[in-house]
Parts: structure tokens; C-alpha cells; sequence
């Protein structure tokens, strides 16, 4: 069976978020694969550096300067997982919420249908809310339409699936393969359910 270093050979996997709890165990796993992984988020003045100071990184860049360097270096990125997200739940400027965990999802998106690369971005089980639409993974417009997230966090996330279903229904470019794990909790070592493609091309209104 093959493995991801078989599949995606010297091309570049791009986690953005790499530093911080979840992406660093990405970032550290990938890179033990023998993986080339760039790492994409602000270090500032703590001690975030440790988290992924046993990795062998190809490079590290700065969130501002992400769409520069990814236009720099298109032919070569195999991959983004995208796990950079202001994720309090008690923040309350929602404009950093739109800024992060829309706007830049949304732009990574069209920027990885566009380009054809694959993409793996942090959905989340706060979009289900108080869970009275239940907690299935069903993809369709309809079903979505009926959760109810409880704060600006879960919103901001449920926004962004509604999105791709969206694209997806209305046939349009969607990167060649992509996933969006509904994590319910840093301490969970798994998703409780997941967007995915190729069941996504098959999602009816």
C-alpha cells in the first residue's frame, strides 16, 4: 500500500497553525514520515518554538506573507492543512474570527481548487451547537442548514462548511481532494466526523 511519502515524493505539505497544539503533532508526525513541511504561524516571544523544535522543517513563514510565498513556490506544494484558527470561544471581536477562520479558509480554498492542491482545513464540532439537529456528518445543504452554533467560534466554522457544500452542490473547482475534521475537543485523539471528497461529489441539496 502506498504511503503519503510515496504519494506526494519531494513536494511541500504547508501547515499553517504548524506551531500550536494540534498542528505541531501534525507537523512532527509529517516530518518523521520524511516529509518536507513548511510551517506557517507566528512564534512571537514564548515558547511555541519547542513545539515543533524536534521537526526538520523546509522552511517556516510568517501568516502575512503566506499567499506570496505559496505563489512563489505553486508547482511544488502537494498540500495544505489548514489548522491556524482564533479557536476561544470567549473571544468576543468577531472580526477575528471573519479575518482567520474565514476569510483566510475561504482564500486558501479558492487558492488550492485553483491551483489544484489538496487541503485539509480544522472544521469543528462546535458547529452542531446544543445538538439538537443531532451530530451526523450529513453533507448536504439542508442538513447544515439546520445546525445552530452556540457561540461566534462554532459560527465562524459552520460558515465556512456551508461554503464548500455550496461550491461543491453548484459544481464549482474544489481543490482534487479535501477534508474538514470536526474536532470536539484538544483532548479527543480523533474527529467525531469529518467533510471529506470524493463522498462530497456526491452531496444533493
Amino acid at each position: 500500500m502506498p504511503t503519503l511519502e510515496d504519494t506526494l515524493g519531494d513536494d511541500l505539505i504547508v501547515v499553517t497553525g504548524g506551531a500550536g497544539f494540534i498542528g505541531s503533532n501534525i507537523v512532527l508526525d509529517l516530518a518523521e514520515a520524511g516529509l518536507r513541511v513548511v510551517v506557517c504561524d507566528l512564534f512571537r516571544s514564548g515558547e511555541k518554538w519547542r513545539n515543533v523544535a524536534g521537526a526538520q522543517l523546509h522552511d517556516i513563514v510568517r501568516p502575512d506573507v503566506l499567499f506570496e510565498w505559496l505563489a512563489r513556490h505553486a508547482e511544488k506544494v502537494a498540500m495544505v492543512v489548514h489548522m491556524g484558527a482564533i479557536s476561544a470561544t470567549t473571544e468576543n471581536d468577531i472580526d477575528k474570527f471573519v479575518a482567520t477562520n474565514i476569510r483566510l479558509t475561504l482564500d486558501l480554498w479558492r487558492w488550492c481548487a485553483a491551483n489544484g492542491t489538496r487541503l485539509v482545513y480544522a472544521s469543528s464540532a462546535a458547529t452542531y451547537g446544543n445538538g439538537r439537529a443531532g451530530f451526523s456528518d450529513n453533507q448536504s445543504p439542508a442538513a447544515l442548514a439546520e445546525l445552530r452554533p452556540l457561540n461566534a467560534y462554532g459560527w465562524s466554522k459552520h460558515v465556512v462548511d456551508r461554503r464548500v457544500v455550496d461550491d461543491v452542490v453548484r459544481g464549482q473547482s474544489t481543490p482534487p481532494q479535501w477534508c474538514g475534521p470536526r474536532s470536539c475537543g484538544h483532548w479527543r485523539p480523533r474527529p467525531t466526523a469529518a467533510f471529506c471528497s470524493p463522498p462530497a461529489r456526491r452531496i444533493r441539496p
